[in-house]
């Protein structure tokens, strides 16, 4: 028997897996048993209606997609009369993503989507600040820690900040949001990208950019989250990249509490139920009776040790 439980500040999750914003939705229910997962994150919406970047949005690159989407959005509104009704049906813990045009609105969107049946809200602070000339906040730690201080102040639940690695230093951003009271961390978001079509001499999306995601990227955001677990005191959920047990089990190496399972879910509806399984039978065959004590857990080198101990 595997105790495959693992807390997220006073939250309590049945596993570690978890889908990631934008690659889920209430279809799942017909071909997988949400009851399975460790907890559900619905994709991020915003306090306006948004149709989202002109198509082409999606590319498909080796071994790594392009998205360019946009965040459509159909409201608050239709998340708490339709969706939230909808995952009251199921066990795991419902998490909200949101993004916001400015700090104030992310503390008013937090404040709305406080209700029973949500757990946590993730900020979705990859987005551009309208007040900061068009940087996203996840790029500038003073705006971080104010968008997570915001939502704070307008909610009792659980504030979990997801990161863009289209940064200098991710450990600052970390930094940042946990002193503006963030209760995790998601590291984290997508690369920014783009491709270009030899043919058409066109970008392969009309946005001109995108996020890359897939398996291409896993190395870039797995030493990222383990930078960010390294720089704070709270849980760090990865992302970015996992596929398989073998991914998600180096990202809680690496100090992840949880993971998050994205582009895989597009190929696969079956990727995070069988994440799951093979989690579980890895633990079995390894003598591992908490899945939690597998966080951290990386083994340096022992060059790397005796030259920390030298102080080099």
């Amino acid at each position: 028997m595997v105790d495959m439980s693992v807390s997220i500040g006073k939250l309590t999750l049945q596993n570690p897996v978890m889908p990631g914003s934008g690659t889920f939705a209430e279809g799942m229910a017909k071909v997988i048993d949400l009851n399975g997962l460790g907890a559900i994150v619905t994709k991020t919406i915003t306090s306006d209606l948004r149709e989202g970047n002109t198509p082409p949005r999606v590319a498909e690159l080796r071994n790594s997609t392009l998205f360019s989407i946009g965040i459509p959005s159909k409201g608050p509104e239709h998340y708490l009369e339709e969706l939230v009704p909808f995952y009251r049906n199921y066990t795991p813990p419902l998490v909200a993503s949101i993004s916001a045009n400015t700090v104030e609105e992310f503390g008013e969107l937090a404040a709305r989507l406080s209700v029973p049946g949500v757990a946590a809200i993730e900020a979705n602070i990859s987005c551009p600040n309208l007040k900061k000339d068009g940087q996203a906040f996840g790029m500038d730690p003073q705006a971080t820690e104010a968008v997570i201080k915001a939502m704070k102040r307008n909610t009792d639940l659980q504030v979990w900040a997801k990161l863009s690695p289209n940064v200098g230093s991710i450990a600052v951003i970390a930094r940042a949001a946990e002193q503006g009271g963030a209760d995790a961390l998601v590291s984290s978001n997508a690369i920014l990208a783009m491709a270009i079509d030899i043919e058409s001499h066109q970008p392969k999306v009309a946005n001109l950019m995108g996020g890359i995601t897939g398996s291409a990227t896993k190395p870039i955001l797995l030493r990222m989250a383990y930078q960010a677990a390294q720089a704070v005191s709270i849980p760090v959920i990865g992302c970015g990249g996992i596929a398989t047990a073998e991914d998600a089990i180096e990202y809680l190496l690496a100090g992840c509490t949880a993971v998050q399972v994205g582009t895989a879910n597009f190929i696969s509806t079956s990727a995070m139920p069988r994440v799951i399984d093979d989690l579980q039978a890895y633990c079995v065959r390894r003598g591992i009776t908490r899945i939690r004590d597998l966080v951290g857990a990386m083994k340096v080198h022992e060059a790397k040790l005796l030259e920390a101990r030298a102080g080099l």
